[in-house]
Formats: C-alpha cells, sequence, structure tokens
C-alpha cells in the first residue's frame, strides 16, 4: 500500500520584494496570492530545476523524518511579473523564470542558527547529520549552517545542495553505496552521538513507498529535459532507487560519520 502524501499547494508570486543576494542562486522575498511572504527559489538561476527538485525532495524526506521544515510550496511566475524590475540581472532572471518554481514559507524574525551560542542535543543533532549523509548535503557547515532559530525551535532550510550525484547519472548504483566525505565538515557532528539510534529510526519511517510519493511530487516540467532516460517514468525510478538503495545500506554512511566525528573529539 502506498504512503499518501499531502498535495504541495500551488501560489502566483505577485511582487518581487527584495533579492537575498547569498550564493549564486539568487532566491528572493517575495508575496504571493495568499498574502504570504515567501523564498522564492527560481528555475532560471544557478543549478536550475536540479536545484528546485533537490530542495523539494530533500524537505519533503526531512519532514516525513519529523524535523521542522517550512512549508514547501511550488510558485507560479508569470510572463509579465519582472517587466517592470529595473535591476537587469534580477529582470533576466525572471524572464528564464516564467512558470513553475519552488519557495519556502518565509519565517519572518528568525534568526541564523550560531553553534558558538546555541547547542542542540545529540537526538536532534545526530538525525539532522543523519539525514544530510543520505542526502549528500553539503550546505550544513559552520560558514553556512543552513538552520534557523525560529519561536525558539530549530528549522531546516535550504537543501538545493543535496543529490549533487543527479549533475551526472554515470555510474548511479555505486554512488548510492558511497559514504558521506563532507560530514567531516558538519556544523552539528561534534554533537552527533546518537547516529545509530537515528540510523534506526530513519531507516523504518522511510520505507519505499514513502520514498516514492515524495518523489512523485516533482512536477514532471522539472524533469522533461534530462537526456540519461527515454520517459520521465525512468527519471523518477531512477531518483527511487537512488534513495532506497541509500537507506537499506546506511551502515556506510553512519560508520563513516561515526569515524569522522571520533578524530574530530
Amino acid at each position: 500500500m502506498k504512503e499518501a502524501r499531502e498535495a504541495i499547494r500551488t501560489v502566483n508570486v505577485t511582487r518581487y520584494v527584495t533579492p537575498l543576494r547569498e550564493g549564486g542562486s539568487m532566491p528572493a522575498i517575495a508575496e504571493a496570492d495568499d498574502q504570504f511572504l515567501y523564498v522564492v527559489k527560481f528555475r532560471g538561476a544557478g543549478q536550475g530545476k536540479k536545484a528546485l527538485i533537490a530542495e523539494l525532495i530533500g524537505g519533503e524526506i526531512a519532514r516525513a523524518l519529523g524535523l521542522r521544515i517550512p512549508e514547501i510550496v511550488f510558485a507560479q511566475l508569470d510572463s509579465a511579473f519582472g517587466r517592470t524590475e529595473p535591476d537587469e540581472e534580477i529582470q533576466d532572471l525572471l524572464k528564464a523564470s516564467v512558470g513553475l518554481n519552488l519557495a519556502v514559507h518565509y519565517l519572518s524574525g528568525s534568526i541564523t542558527f550560531d553553534p558558538t551560542v546555541t547547542t542542540i542535543d545529540a537526538t536532534l543533532a545526530s538525525q539532522i547529520v543523519w539525514l544530510d549523509c543520505l542526502l549528500l548535503n553539503v550546505d550544513r557547515t559552520c560558514r553556512n549552517t543552513n538552520m534557523l532559530l525560529w519561536h525558539k525551535e530549530l528549522w531546516l532550510i535550504d537543501h538545493g545542495a543535496s543529490l549533487y550525484f543527479h549533475h551526472s547519472w554515470e555510474n548511479i548504483a555505486g554512488k548510492a553505496l558511497l559514504p558521506f566525505a563532507n560530514v567531516k565538515d558538519h556544523v552539528l557532528l561534534p554533537q552527533a552521538s546518537a547516529l545509530d539510534e537515528a540510523d534506526k529510526l530513519f531507516c523504518d519511517i522511510l520505507t519505499e513507498d514513502l520514498i516514492s510519493s515524495i518523489v512523485q511530487l516533482v512536477p514532471d516540467d522539472w524533469l522533461a529535459e534530462e537526456q540519461s532516460f527515454d520517459t520521465l517514468e525512468q527519471h523518477r525510478q531512477a531518483y527511487l532507487k537512488f534513495l532506497t538503495t541509500r537507506v537499506s545500506n546506511s551502515i556506510n554512511f553512519v560508520k563513516a560519520a561515526q569515524d569522522a566525528r571520533a578524530a574530530l573529539i
């Protein structure tokens, strides 16, 4: 029996508020027709649709595991939207992003997690490290934690740099079995003393049906340009196979993370 997933809402972007000039993807705070503010990730920026796929799959896997993630929505951008934008770089980005983009709810008043100020307990730290090892998330370091404190709770953001295997589909079966070398730089690794417990809990949750239901959320349009597959279904199945293989062989990345932590402490 397949796991049921809540549908991702679609909003229409109505007002470009301000760019977030962090990294090369140039996300922006924008208002939508539901009157809420969102951080919009544009299909015309940086790694394009692959970053949106990673953001969607990574974020929804994290949510399924019980971690706090701002609501993810599809953000529709009209062709007329960027015509009055005076900044040429932003105007070009908006023109290249007409259609379906991805956005996350803007956590107004949140502050960036600072490991020198806030200590995360071992259970939560281990769960986040496990997640990032699964997703190959290179972007949770001291330099760029991609975590926010909002109403005294820790929220995870920005998974667009995850799943980097999809930039080259060669030897995907072998890549699924590899440990996550970048775990040595993970900001929470020193606190992650409960990786075995996180592994047992999360492997039980992440069934093939659940992962499949998350992969099915990816819009066809974001998959259509990949030349490595003959059909959209083959493309989806490749994501599913990679992730399920990685979960069933999680000992590979858990042991590597434990070894990296031992070297640190």
